[in-house]
Formats: structure tokens, sequence, C-alpha cells
């Protein structure tokens, strides 16, 4: 199953190293044939994302994902990629850009062909560069903020719903930022998302799953309030909340947060483990969850 990481920091960049450490060395347990790709998504002072993305694949130094990066940035957004749909390519990793926004997706949609057929009729076809289900959402999702003036929530509810109604679905969890707000949504409860608000005073030396951690020196000293967004629990914390089915949450420029439910409560069309093909359910399946 593909990891996500998001973090919000508030009004002012904190420094942040990343470290996808997890995902090459446990390929020399498991293979390097399970571990599809790794991509960080930040945002420079002006606002401007900047992505550090690679497939890792077999033929690949390991050492390229392991490297530590030193970044600074109000938002962050990593993802560790087990492949539904696509060729393990740079350009099927996520997390993707798309006019100033970043995103990246878990889960699986079908029936791209009418996905596709969607995006003609929008004239957003061109916002897809590779093969993946999580790009043509996230071009759905550009061409509903394109459309309806510049409301980023208003296009995710509208693209999703779309979704849930018209094409077969496993899971839609997304995770979507800009240089100062952060939208998440769990769709439907196939799989875990999980909620962390920090304040001031929490300590934390660093954060770690089997997959992704993450260490801030600003926040490990207290200094700093944030909100995290995580696959699964990346410490002890008891303040670590499930997201409920169809959950958005956003998190603006000072850290308020809102929740809402806009999404239905089932897919029209929920597909489950068996339904998938065997790459699909392979990258889906609960033991790949940590």
């Amino acid at each position: 199953m593909c990891r996500l990481f998001a973090m919000h920091a508030g009004k002012g960049p904190v420094k942040a190293t990343f470290w996808l450490l997890s995902a090459p060395d446990s390929l020399a347990e498991q293979s390097r044939r399970e571990a599809d790709g790794f991509g960080i998504g930040t945002f420079d002072r002006e606002g401007r994302p900047m992505v550090e993305k690679a497939p890792i694949a077999a033929y690949e130094d390991k050492a390229f994902a392991a490297e530590a990066r030193d970044l600074s940035s109000i938002t962050f957004l990593a993802h560790v990629r087990y492949a539904s749909t696509g060729g393990n390519l740079k350009v099927n990793t996520h997390p993707f850009e798309q006019d100033n926004r970043l995103l990246a997706h878990n889960g699986v949609v079908e029936d791209l062909d009418r996905l596709d057929e969607r995006l003609r009729k929008l004239g957003a076809m061109d916002l897809v560069k590779g093969d993946t289900d999580s790009e043509r959402v996230f071009a759905l999702i550009t061409a509903e903020v394109r459309s309806n003036g510049g409301d980023v929530e208003a296009a995710i509810v509208s693209a999703l719903a779309w979704v849930a109604e018209n094409l077969r679905l496993y899971a839609v969890n997304i995770i979507l930022t800009t240089g100062a707000d952060m939208w998440a949504v769990r769709y439907p409860d196939t799989h875990p998302l999980y909620i962390l608000e920090l304040s001031g005073t929490d300590r934390h030396q660093g954060m770690r799953t089997k997959r992704i951690s993450v260490h801030s020196q600003e926040l490990a000293e207290g200094q700093r309030p944030a909100v995290l967004l995580a696959t699964e629990k990346m410490d002890d914390n008891p303040n670590w909340r499930l997201m409920d089915s169809g959950e958005m949450i956003h998190v603006g420029p000072g850290l308020e947060m809102e929740s809402s439910h806009p999404l239905p409560p089932e897919p029209r069309h929920r597909l489950t483990l068996a339904d998938l093909d065997d790459r699909a359910a392979a990258s889906q399946h609960p033991q790949k969850v940590s």
C-alpha cells in the first residue's frame, strides 16, 4: 500500500529532514520489485512547488532514495509508491504538480477510459503526463478549480463526488497542498488516514514508520505547532485520530482546521480487494500496511 505523509507548519517555514530510508532499506528484505517510487514536495518562500522524486527500480542505486533531504517549507508532502496503475517511471511517481498545487493519492480508481472522456470534455487531458489513476483524479480536480473561479475545496468535492458516482472505486485517499493550505480526504474506509494536531508544547525527537520517517528540529524542540497527516501513526502520541470515512480536512495558513463530510456514504461502484487485478491487489493488500 502506498504511504502518505504531509505536514503543515503554520505561517512560517521550518526545516525538516525527510528520510525515505525505510523504502530502500526494506528492499533488501523484500526485493526491489515492490517499491515503485518515492517523492517529496515542498514550497519555496514565494509559494512555488518543488518536487524531488524518482522511481525506485532494480537497476537504480538505493542510496539515491536513502539520501536525506534538508528542506525548508510551510507545507510538506511525501509519498512512497506501490504501483497499482502505470509503469515504474518518474512521470508516474507522486506527488504530482498542477497549477502550483501538489497531490498524492493512495488507492485505486478504475474505468480510466471514462475518466479520460470526462477530462477531454473539460479540456483538461493535457494535464495528464503519465499513466496513473492518481494523476487523472488530480487533473479532474484541477479542471474543476479552473472552472469554478479558484475554489479548491469545492473542486475536490465536485471531482470526487463525480468519481464516486461514475467510476469503479476501491479507495481514493488524497492529500493536496499549496504553499499555504492543505486538504485531505479519506474515502471510503478502505485505507487508514490519520491526523495529529501538535501544540507548541509537544516534543518529538522524530517520527518514524517502516516506510517514512521525519524529523524537524523546530518541532522537536517544542517551538512550533503543526498539523500532520499520515497513513500510519508515526509515534506513540495518543492524539493521533483516524479520519472518518468520507471526511475532508482543510488546514489553513494559521493552522485553523475545518472538518466536513461532503461525500456520499458509499461510492456507487465500490470495489473489493477480490475485484482488483493481481497487480493492483498486490499494491493494496492489507499485508502491505506496517
